[in-house]
């Protein structure tokens, strides 16, 4: 009997004695799946596995091989392709040594094997490994294999479990027997042809559905074996076997061939070149005609999903020698028959439409096509071995096969092994596809069952016995996909939806919900959005009633769900209406939704089938509130309370969603005037909830909340709710501030730095004490003295950045003790923690615990389990029982569990059978614990992927577990509180860990907290502590602390400090690596201090998950193969290899003075920060812990540590200001930019190649330098440019504001004023733009204006008093008019920039002789109220500007000294 090794990989668990490997969190981990043989092979034995589970989410699959190396003694890499030292490798169709590729085509594709397939691996008695899939030898793979190896399996990517079957030698007749697929049994070898022969793939043919897989796969199988089909589709017979065909009479492509086409294995696999930038131009032949009955087939082996179409397979009389090939093999008009799609083309023409169900543009790679001609002239195509019928009755005699790899077929491969059971398995498997459940379910439904109704939409179709909705057509529609049910939801009953397929062509996914409209008298429309009445659904991220947004910004995006994904919907009992994706509840998205609603799914866009979840899948609902909550969503659960906001408002916000939610008009061009007010005085210890939905990146500043005893009908909203002067206690950032003065700084939090999904409450306790709660956790008390008996109503100021928030199901009374005044650890700022006395583990505990170090340590002596200690003491509440992992053994899987149990420790010895051997049995009385990462209760799972997996955890990793005073428990990991991990726990619990698996011994870190003193409380509102304003933020002196580590590259000198680090020769062996690790949440930055032209490339940056105190680094960062994420170039890299491109801007372009961050946020995601502009998510779920390390290559040669500094901030713009002289989000102006430029950033402005080329254009143009500023301040507007500097793509100038588009594409070259104008006159003028000439350009500036009299270059006509006849006759951006000259300007180069008012020059670039096209326009200042808007008078009347309108996009002017020139500006193409 064939074990597996108990050594294996960090997520590998065994079961089945040892015989059944499974892949922990496939959903998560894609690796790290590593299992061996228990004992090496024997000679000549076949280690067999099955492949018993995938998933779709990953690429690659199982890795099957053998390794020399002993899995006892073995350190498991991530994958069996990191075995070095011994290891041969099958992966895909590659075989590996020890990583290296050594055999590129190899046997059957290990990715494309299906659940059930047997894959097995042999040592040769002559030192042979040899690959078996279902029973047969594929050959010989490597040699020189040792005698003593163990047989290795990788559950990698979309393999997720497989299970041991034998290790044995191979019998001796090697011919397959036949199995069972899907329940049926295969005919033998001789059997007549089958009595019945399914005509298609519905269950109307008279069998059930249970048994329609087996009878189509009897059938094709007897066909081949037997009469039915006369043509040699099986394998061949022994002695053909025996006797391979010579390579003469071999059917290969031929020689000549396609211009785009490139022959390899033998001229058996042809290849399109250059399959991104071409589509056709890939046609080959057969190298000979084929013979009657003989089956050309190919496998296709690689798709792109750039264009539309696929490959096209048929046969031709033409031949190859003298056919002068087309483009594509549709265009020839004689002698050729191709399946192109689902149809036939003969000589180019349609024959036949609908010739088969399957489409050759829906297959996938891996996939079989075959044709034969019969004796009897017939032609015959075959998909994955199945028949199609009859395609063409008179084929001639002599004809050659032709594929054309057409659109998204690039390769493609002769088959000349036709295995039966590999193509059968594909029939099988495109039966699942059409109906995934089939075989599961009985054909006849049950009564009441919930199906798709048979009503539905045009494109759409019901099968699979009303359990699937498909669009069958859907590369050619993309709408007609409505389907509803058969029957309303049942009050809490869960419709949920499995996405089967999708396509890539359409945007837009899958929309689910419910409607009161019945089906059966329904018209459908095209798409449900469509509906007026009576309808609530989730499309994208947002929830529309009847075809209007309600919520914006509510859940997870329908439209990046892939196939495998779930989404579901629910009518709760009181009336809301809730949606789930993949389980996960998204919170409230409706409300007062009427019963007996139907559900509905519209199949849009990219969604092309779906199958409903049976109910026995369906999720369950939750019990409680407490549960359904969670920090990522509005509000999980509808509360009974009634708390909304007042209809009152200021005079930009809107209220929606039946008063639950607030957002802010105009959010890009307005940044205040949005105060929004609870609808009635708040209550003694009643919360007032919020959840910030919306954010905008346009404004500083962000969301201020508080309170105030003014009733919201005497309020007269101002600006911002810190101008009222009386009544009302607000906080903003950080700042505690009552009637618009700061009555105390530094707050437990900063209202400024949270984000989306952030949830903000306000609570006023019974003794006057104001508390705020971020993401469900007290802050403190905030200040105290609220005035008794007056009403206090909740404020929020949706200011700044804070777009739209919504009222949570968490608003409404907290039964806790914060009904009257109480102080937490984040009151106020203390300069040192409160005295304790340390905890200790209790004397009871596991047999194999020893507790050491006076209580303070527990240390497991031997074995994996029996290793429970708990705290010697009950937990109070809010403190935190913490320990410190000291010591792992990697001997053993598995990882130590923690929580709290209500069982004390002197009765554990008195159980009926003692302390079990695993917290997990511990049920005696009611335990709570987190195992991996996952809550149980009792053994009962509660929650799944609550926190990090805790096997992540490493030595010095921190665990801890808190009860709070609201009777929920967290756990902490290395201090970072992951929420509540269960609800109703009871006050007397103890602390409960088990060190299990790796984790050997645990110490104390943690002190029972002691009773506060007096100088930790708060002040009153009347009195202000001046100690408190001066008292230092912690952050600050935490980033001193921060320095490179001592171990570095050869080539590092550290300075300041270990805050600076030099590269003093050569260009790379610098790397660097900072101390401590990098924690969630904190900004770290660098600054590049110096920077050699004499290399090329620059700086890279990022985390490493290894700790780096003994790694010896190699001579660059991207050489890392394990545990490192790297930012380099604008690509991500990962161990070494890109994952991603086009993250962020180009590192190699970052000049001197560039600051460059990295933040892991709450999730584990890290972000690259350029400049203290956020890039996005790089790279996601990193471990803990990482450490931040840094390459100073190439041209990068000194970089300091600036973390706590303002990035790029050598001067306040506002310096000099009085407080009140500027707006907190004074950015209207676009940071109060003026007609005097302040220098720009010189981000941009080195080593881009754009600018340079520009510039020498602008040189040609001979124009005086007297004219322009200095170069430094140039500015370049190329993409990559404009991603560096992060500036917006409109901004707003003048008075009254108005929209104007950077100058994209184009660079700015800043003219001189004229030194008798003032640069503050025009700060309020508008900024347009205006098309010219390269040959008039000069005289424009020459004159300083654009309408300096009738003299202008620019009139349409020249003037009557104008001499002058040499100027041409007109300009293309001016009016043509009789008496006077109207000058056309536009904010937007994309009308100004149009061929038609900005003619387009060729110039030869001096520097490399190359021919382009230059245009030039000039930016101007334009007075208000001077000009005329209007409509285009000259280009298309299409939209031209997504942000400006059309009736808006011309500016004319004909007023003498409205304009004042500002910038010259080129574009080179």
């Amino acid at each position: 009997m064939a074990e597996l090794h108990p050594r294996t990989g960090k997520l590998v668990t065994l079961s089945n004695g040892n015989r059944t490997a499974t892949r922990k969190q496939p959903a998560q981990e894609f690796n790290q799946g590593l299992v061996l043989s228990a004992r090496p092979l024997g000679p000549g034995e076949v280690f067999t596995v099955r492949l018993d589970r995938k998933m779709n989410s990953w690429s690659g699959s199982m890795e099957i091989g053998l390794t020399a190396l002993d899995p006892s003694l073995l350190d498991f890499p991530s994958s069996a392709t990191g075995l070095k030292g011994g290891a041969w490798i099958v992966s895909g169709c590659s075989v590996l040594e020890d990583g290296r590729s050594i055999l590129e085509e190899y046997g059957q594709d290990l990715d494309q094997l299906g659940e059930g397939d047997r894959v097995g691996v042999q040592r040769t008695l002559s030192g042979e490994l040899h690959l078996w899939v279902n029973g047969r030898d594929c050959g010989a793979a490597a040699s020189g294999i040792p005698p003593r190896v163990w047989a290795v399996v990788d559950l990698y990517g979309k393999c997720t479990q497989v299970t041991a079957l034998s290790c044995q030698p191979p019998p001796e007749d090697e011919e397959e027997e036949p199995e069972d697929v899907e329940g049926g049994v295969l005919v033998a070898l001789g059997h007549s042809r089958p009595d019945k022969f399914p005509s298609s793939l519905d269950t109307g043919n008279g069998f059930p559905s249970t048994e329609l897989s087996a009878v189509v796969s009897n059938a094709i199988l007897s066909a081949y074996h037997g009469s039915l089909l006369s043509v040699s589709l099986g394998s061949p017979t022994p002695s053909a076997e025996r006797s391979p065909p010579t390579s003469n009479d071999a059917l290969l492509f031929h020689e000549k061939c396609g211009t785009l086409i490139k022959l390899s294995n033998g001229n058996k696999t042809a290849e399109r070149r250059r399959p991104l930038d071409e589509f056709n131009n890939g046609v080959v032949m057969t190298n000979r005609p084929l013979r009657d009955c003989e089956m050309f087939e190919i496998r296709i082996d690689k798709l792109v999903d750039k264009w539309s179409g696929s490959i096209e397979i048929g046969v031709t009389t033409h031949n190859p020698n003298s056919l002068e090939y087309p483009a594509t093999m549709t265009n020839l008009r004689s002698g050729t028959i191709m399946m192109s799609g689902c149809g036939i083309l003969t000589n180019g023409k349609g024959t036949r439409r609908e010739y088969c169900e399957f489409s050759l543009d829906e297959l996938q790679e891996g996939d079989h096509i075959g044709l034969t001609r019969k004796s009897s002239g017939a032609l015959h195509f075959y998909i994955n071995g199945m028949d199609q019928g009859v395609a063409s009755a008179q084929t001639p005699p002599v004809v050659y096969g032709v594929v054309d790899l057409y659109g998204m077929a690039v390769k493609v491969t002769i088959v000349h092994n036709h295995n039966h059971a590999d193509r059968l398995r594909r029939n099988n498997a495109i039966l699942r596809a059409r109906s995934p459940d089939a075989g599961r379910r009985n054909s006849s439904p049950e009564p009441g069952q919930l199906l798709f109704h048979p009503n539905c939409g045009q494109k759409a179709s019901i099968t699979n016995g009303g359990h699937t909705a498909l669009r069958p057509h859907a590369t050619d529609d993309f709408n007609h996909g409505v389907v509803l049910s058969n029957r309303p939801l049942h009050n809490n009953e869960v419709f949920q939806v499995r996405i089967d397929k999708m396509v890539d062509k359409w945007a837009g996914s899958i929309e689910i919900g419910v409607t009161t409209h019945n089906p059966a008298y329904l018209q459908l429309p095209s798409t449900m959005t469509n509906l007026r009445s009576g309808t609530w659904m989730m499309t994208g991220n947002g929830v529309m009633h009847n075809g209007t947004t309600i919520l914006d910004e509510y859940g997870h995006n329908l439209d990046r769900l892939k196939a495998g994904d779930t989404v579901g919907v629910v009518r709760r009992d009181d009336g809301t209406l809730n949606f789930f994706v993949n389980g996960v509840a998204q919170g409230v998205a409706a409300w007062n939704v009427p019963p007996n609603v139907f559900a509905v799914v519209d199949l849009y866009g990219q969604a092309a089938q779906a199958t409903i979840v049976d109910e026995a899948d369906s999720l369950p609902l939750p019990a409680d509130e407490d549960e359904a909550l969670s920090p990522g969503t509005p509000c999980a659960l509808q509360s009974l309370s009634d708390l909304r906001f007042h209809h009152l408002h200021g005079s930009n916000a809107l209220i929606t969603n039946g008063g639950r939610t607030a957002l802010r008009n105009n959010s890009r061009s307005e940044f205040n005037d949005a105060i929004v007010m609870s609808n009635r005085p708040l209550r003694d210890g009643e919360l007032f909830e919020i959840v910030i939905q919306k954010m905008v990146d346009r404004w500083s500043g962000s969301i201020e909340a508080g309170v105030t005893a003014i009733r919201p009908e005497d309020l007269e909203f101002p600006n911002t709710m810190t101008d009222i002067d009386y009544d009302t206690w607000m906080l903003s950032g950080t700042a505690i501030m009552q009637d618009g003065n700061t009555l105390r700084n530094n707050y437990g939090c900063d209202l400024d730095s949270l984000g989306s999904g952030s949830r903000i409450g306000m609570m006023k306790t019974a003794r006057g004490d104001l508390h705020y709660y971020i993401n469900g956790e007290d802050q403190g008390v905030a200040c105290t003295g609220l005035p008794p008996g007056r009403d206090i109503y909740a404020v929020i100021d949706l200011y700044g950045q804070c777009v739209q928030v919504s009222v949570t199901g968490g608003s409404g009374l907290i039964d806790n003790s914060l009904s009257v005044s109480h102080v937490t650890d984040k009151s106020f700022p203390t300069p040192s923690p409160v005295p304790g006395v340390s905890h200790r583990f209790h004397a009871v505990c596991g047999k194999n615990v020893s507790i050491v170090c006076d209580g303070t340590r527990a240390e497991r002596s031997a074995g994996y389990t029996d290793g429970v200690v708990f705290s010697s003491s009950e937990l109070l509440a809010n403190e935190t029982f913490e320990v410190r992992v000291e010591r792992v053994d990697p001997e053993w899987s598995g990882s130590c569990h923690i929580g709290a149990t209500s069982l004390p420790p002197h009765d554990a010895p008195f159980l009926g059978s003692g302390l079990p051997a695993r917290a997990l049995d511990l049920r005696s009385r009611v335990t709570w614990l987190v195992s991996g990462s996952e809550v149980t209760r009792n053994g009962q799972r509660l929650r799944e992927n609550y926190c990090s997996n805790l096997e992540r955890i490493q030595v010095g990793s921190r665990l801890g577990v808190r009860r709070d005073s609201d009777d929920t428990l967290h756990i902490l990991i290395n201090g970072e509180d992951m929420g509540p991990a269960a609800c109703g726990i009871p006050k007397a619990v103890y602390a409960v860990l088990d060190l299990h698996g790796f984790v050997t011994a645990v110490s104390v870190v943690s002190s029972s907290v002691l009773e506060e003193s007096d100088a930790t409380k708060p002040p009153s509102v009347t009195s202000e502590s001046e100690e408190e304003e001066e008292a230092a933020c912690p952050g600050d002196v935490q980033s001193h602390s921060v320095h490179f580590m001592a171990n570095h590259g050869k080539n590092i000198l550290l300075s300041r400090g270990n805050r600076t680090a030099t590269r003093v020769s050569s260009y790379n062996q610098g790397i660097v690596v900072l101390t401590p690790p990098l924690p969630r949440l904190s900004l770290f930055q660098v600054r590049i201090d110096q920077l050699s032209p004499r290399w090329t490339s620059s700086l890279s940056l990022g985390v490493i998950g290894a700790s780096p105190e003994r790694l010896n680094f190699p001579a660059t960062a991207a050489a890392i193969k394990r545990n490192a994420w790297l930012f380099q170039r604008s690509a991500v890299l990962c161990n070494g290899a890109k994952i991603r491109d086009g993250y962020g801007p180009n590192l190699d372009l970052c000049p001197e003075g560039t600051c460059l961050g990295l933040l892991r946020d709450s999730a584990g995601g890290l972000h690259l920060y350029v400049n203290g502009l956020d890039q996005g998510v790089g790279v996601q779920d990193l471990p803990d812990p990482c450490y931040v390390l840094l390459d100073l290559y190439g041209q990068c040669e000194q970089v300091s540590i600036v973390t706590g500094e303002i990035p790029g901030a050598s001067s306040d713009p506002h310096e000099g200001q009085l407080p009140g002289e500027r707006e907190k989000a004074d950015m209207v102006d676009g940071v109060k930019e003026s007609l005097c430029r302040v220098p720009p950033d010189p981000l941009a402005l080195r080593s881009c190649e754009y600018l340079a080329l520009c510039t020498r254009f602008k040189d040609l143009l001979l124009l005086p330098d007297g004219y322009f500023l200095e170069s430094k301040l140039w500015v370049c507007y190329c993409d990559a440019c404009h991603k560096l500097r992060g500036d917006d793509v409109y901004k707003k100038r003048g008075d009254p504001p108005r929209d104007y588009a950077e100058p994209s594409g184009w660079c700015s070259f800043p003219l001189r004023l004229n030194p008798r104008l003032s640069c503050t006159q025009y700060k309020k003028w508008h900024i347009a733009y205006q098309g010219s000439s390269a040959g008039g350009v000069r005289r424009t500036l020459d004159r300083g204006d654009l309408l300096p009299g009738s003299s202008c270059i620019l009139t349409a006509v020249p003037g009557k008093s104008d001499p002058q006849s040499g100027f041409p006759a007109a300009e293309p951006n001016v009016m043509p008019t009789r008496e006077v000259q109207n000058a056309v300007l536009s904010p937007t180069l994309r009308y100004a920039g149009g061929a038609e008012l900005c003619p387009k020059v060729q110039f030869r670039d001096p520097r490399s002789q190359r021919i382009f096209g230059a245009q030039v326009a000039l930016q101007v200042c334009l007075r208000p109220g001077s000009y005329k808007v209007g409509p285009p008078s000259a280009g298309p009347p299409d939209l031209m500007d997504p942000k400006i309108p059309n009736s808006e996009i011309e500016w004319l002017t004909k007023e003498k000294g409205a304009t004042v020139l500002r910038s010259l500006l080129v574009r080179v193409e």
